[in-house]
């Protein structure tokens, strides 16, 4: 039995890889990080002709309907490449929430504007998981009010999702009156996080999600895959440079990759992060065709790989020695990344809790 990705996914990543190689070098993402944003909006257009806001988007509504593995195998393009663009909030788990909890007339409404690249929507589900204090959202006569914290691809979006403590979504327009949005300041600058907080935003129910926790479920555990795979794909990327620079870089008149101990360092990457593409890939077939296990294998798929991924971007630094912590050569960006992804939706501490809690653990 034949286990790994077909032709149309590798052609998918490969296309992904190239388009961000000659399109966002380390310069260019350097000065998208420092404010340039015509950059970044040329960028994400690029991709989006690639076709990553249809992936997810059913075909009667213009999308190409694709499977959830697809969408792994993008993020990891996207994480490799450090892609400063949308993508796991506004083009896998909105149109998931709209394909499983929504209503004839918002999918009809904003499906194909997600496919066509039409529209963004943000999401914001982590007070689904864990709300902090003064936070969550209160929903009453058609109106939101409260905090939202970590909204995913929330900058510049056309409408969000979010969810209240019992797993019921929401959609607002983001042009309705009673939104603030403010920007949060993370490690991570290629990507934007936002915090919102409404005073009685005029707000649509999906129906599908009321009294029903399961679409809810579904949409988290699509979002921790989608940053599972983002993860894979930036520690992949920081470990080829790291063997790449293993090989060039001399000291005492030898190359570093010929010291046992930058051996033992880089062997220890490959071993740790090769089953971690494995384990993404298949969290996602469970997540399509194994129902009853998706959510215990969204929870291991997360919780593992953030662990891997930070022990890659610590120990790839150190092969660089020095110039791995400077900006020249742009290790921090990846790094940074890895460290956002461990903490959205959920950190590994709090994850194995749900996993225990799924197995009946906490009787």
């Amino acid at each position: 039995m034949y286990f790994g990705l077909s032709e149309e996914q590798k052609s998918l990543e490969d296309n992904i890889k190239k388009y961000l190689d000659d399109n966002a070098s380390i310069e260019i993402i350097r000065s998208v990080v420092e404010g340039d944003l015509d950059k970044a909006n040329e960028i994400h257009r690029g991709l989006v002709d690639l076709g990553i806001s249809s992936l997810m988007v059913p075909e009667e509504y213009g999308g190409l309907g694709l499977d959830m593995l697809f969408a792994t195998v993008v993020a990891g393009a996207l994480g490799y490449g450090t892609a400063p663009c949308p993508y796991a909030g506004a083009y896998v788990m909105a149109p998931l929430a709209l394909s499983i909890a929504g209503s004839d007339k918002q999918k009809e409404e904003w499906l194909p504007k997600i496919a066509g690249g039409e529209a963004l929507i943000g999401v914001g589900i982590s007070e689904y998981i864990g709300a902090r204090e003064n936070a969550g959202i209160e929903f009453s006569n058609d109106s939101v009010s409260g905090r939202c914290l970590f909204v995913i691809d929330g900058i510049n979006a056309d409408a969000f999702i979010v969810s209240n403590k019992s797993g019921e979504l929401f959609l607002i327009p983001s042009d309705s009156s009673g939104i603030e949005i403010v920007e949060l300041t993370t490690v991570d600058k290629t990507r934007t996080s936002i915090e919102i907080i409404f005073k009685n935003a005029k707000a649509e129910v999906l129906p599908g999600s009321s009294d029903n926790k399961s679409a809810a479920d579904k949409v988290v555990d699509a979002g921790r895959l989608m940053l599972s795979a983002d993860t894979v794909g930036a520690a992949q990327v920081m470990l080829d440079k790291s063997v790449a620079y293993a090989l060039e870089r001399k000291q005492f008149g030898r190359l570093i990759g010929s010291f046992q101990a930058v051996k033992h360092m880089c062997a220890e990457m490959a071993a740790e992060l090769e089953p971690c593409h494995s384990m993404v890939w298949h969290a996602a077939h469970c997540l399509d065709n194994v129902p009853e296990e998706s959510r215990l294998m969204a929870c291991h798929t997360k919780a593992h790989v953030s662990e891997v991924g930070k022990q890659i971007s610590k120990t790839a630094t150190e092969v660089h020695g020095g110039m791995g912590f400077t900006d020249e050569l742009g290790l921090h960006y990846w790094f940074k990344r890895i460290g956002l992804n461990r903490q959205l939706l959920g950190s590994p501490e709090l994850i194995r809790e749900e996993a225990a809690k799924l197995q009946g653990f906490d009787q």
